[in-house]
């Protein structure tokens, strides 16, 4: 430890912290039998849906199954465009394995594939010379700010973070030695943003340092609220005030619930403002962890660069293609979400009815776990507009308060672990995203399967009288 590179201590991502491991050990110790008031864990702290009960789409994994295992393309009795598929996939592949390394950007077809997708969603035009496939948009995120290590006159660079925020973000900075300046999202405002607290966060920022990108997480995680459109134009302008490269985190973009929301991408809103706008350093990102497919373990996603510079663009490819390449696995299932079964097709009825099925039954339990935690005393839940999660804000007694500094505990995190030991519910405290000082809030996902969640919050709510009454 003494020799050690500080950054990876200073390096925390509360999503799989303390509490996550103790939840591990507590589902060790009820296997072998230990006498807890309750009969298993319930993990409400990832965005994992298979993980809670969501099953495959049929599709993706009849291609996966035929790629995986060429051999069954003739003997299985999959539909035909499945077969096609495989095939297609397999002829742009090294040897015919999806064991051979691919082009460290990723499977040429596909990527084309990835283009098609975002022209069809954006009605413009996409370069797929510009696309990149990557291990999970956490890797591309990586990647991209990796581009940002180095100081500018003499400052430390610096990237403006929503707060709250995916720890991903706050964690990547801490490793690669970048500062984080936070910008609050107005939660009285579901979760929205001003451009007075932009400058704020901004002015603060470019004190010590150099502030050089912004990231904007749309839907949002934790916090699930959608941008509209003229939320995103103020962004993008006052991007474009401070020369700041835009991140756009759109993983959840098919995870839109609430009446009245729109997924915009923050493209198509760019190039639809015209000059000077049109001209702005983007990249967004995207994954086939989240949506309606939830396909976490397979690591698969893209990103779309937008108006970089050549050379510059040129070096990120550079050190990208030193990791080798993504998984041709993931680089597959990206293939089937960028280019779904279409109408006529034999796998379309199929596979529309399983992706409506799972879309319209989050957005049922989005509306379920925000209308219960607002009948909890001491809870205030904005409505889940889209994403996965929820992040209700608690008020917990003084007394609570004082029993969590005597633990040297921040209170939600005391709040969490309680929570955890007396139910077997894990949730990720509000500190480990961020938060306003004086507010407690944590993070529950909306993905435990319909009966799942009702148990998970009667348990939540007899769990917060008893909590509510022992600490009053």
């Amino acid at each position: 430890m003494d020799n050690i590179n500080p950054n990876i201590v200073k390096l925390e991502y509360a999503v799989r912290g303390p509490l996550v491991t103790r939840a591990g050990e507590i589902e060790k110790e009820l296997q072998k039998g230990a006498d807890k008031p309750f009969k298993k864990v319930i993990k409400a702290n990832i965005g994992d849906a298979h993980a809670m009960g969501q099953r495959p789409i049929t599709f993706i994994r009849q291609v996966l199954s035929c790629v995986a295992n060429p051999e069954i393309i003739e003997k299985c009795n999959f539909p035909d465009d499945v077969k096609q598929r495989a095939r297609d996939v397999l002829k742009s592949c090294g040897g015919n394995s999806v064991g051979a390394y691919t082009m460290s950007h990723g499977i040429e077809s596909i990527r084309r594939h990835v283009a098609e997708y975002i022209q069809k969603r954006d009605g413009l035009p996409s370069d797929w010379n510009n696309v990149v496939l990557v291990g999970g948009a956490s890797n591309g995120i990586k990647n991209c700010l990796q581009l940002l290590v180095n100081k500018v006159n003499g400052k430390k660079s610096a990237v403006m973070i929503p707060i709250p925020q995916y720890p991903l973000y706050s964690a990547s900075l801490d490793e690669y030695g970048l500062e984080l300046v936070g910008y609050y999202l107005d939660e009285e405002r579901q979760w929205g943003l001003s451009t007075e607290e932009l400058e704020r966060s901004y002015a603060a920022g470019q004190e010590n340092n150099t502030v050089r990108a912004i990231v904007v997480i749309n839907p949002g995680n934790p916090t699930g609220q959608v941008l509209t459109r003229e939320n995103i134009e103020a962004i993008v302008k006052f991007a474009h005030a401070h020369n700041l490269f835009i991140f756009a985190d759109e993983v959840y973009q098919d995870n839109v619930y609430a009446e009245g929301s729109k997924f915009f991408s923050f493209k198509k809103v760019m190039m639809e403002m015209g000059e000077p706008y049109n001209k702005m350093e983007l990249a967004s990102f995207m994954s086939v962890s989240k949506g309606y497919m939830g396909e976490c373990g397979l690591r698969g996603g893209w990103m779309e660069l937008v108006n970089l510079d050549p050379q510059v663009q040129a070096n990120l490819f550079k050190a990208i293609s030193a990791m080798l390449c993504p998984s041709s696995l993931g680089q597959t299932a990206v293939d089937c979400v960028a280019k779904p079964p279409a109408p006529g097709e034999p796998s379309y009825d199929l596979w529309l009815k399983e992706k409506t099925q799972v879309l319209e039954s989050l957005n049922k339990r989005a509306k379920m776990i925000a209308d219960t935690f607002n009948q909890m005393e001491g809870f205030k839940c904005n409505i889940v507009q889209g994403a996965m999660y929820a992040f209700p804000q608690i008020t917990l007694p003084p007394k609570a308060i004082e029993a969590a500094k005597k633990a040297g505990k921040a209170p939600d995190v005391f709040y969490a672990f309680q929570l955890l030991e007396n139910t077997g519910i894990c949730i990720v405290p509000g500190t480990g995203f961020g938060q306003k000082p004086g507010t407690y809030h944590f993070r529950t996902t909306i993905l435990p399967q319909p009966a799942l969640l009702q148990e998970m919050l009667d348990i939540f709510r007899s769990f917060h009288e008893k909590f509510t009454k022992q600490y009053s």
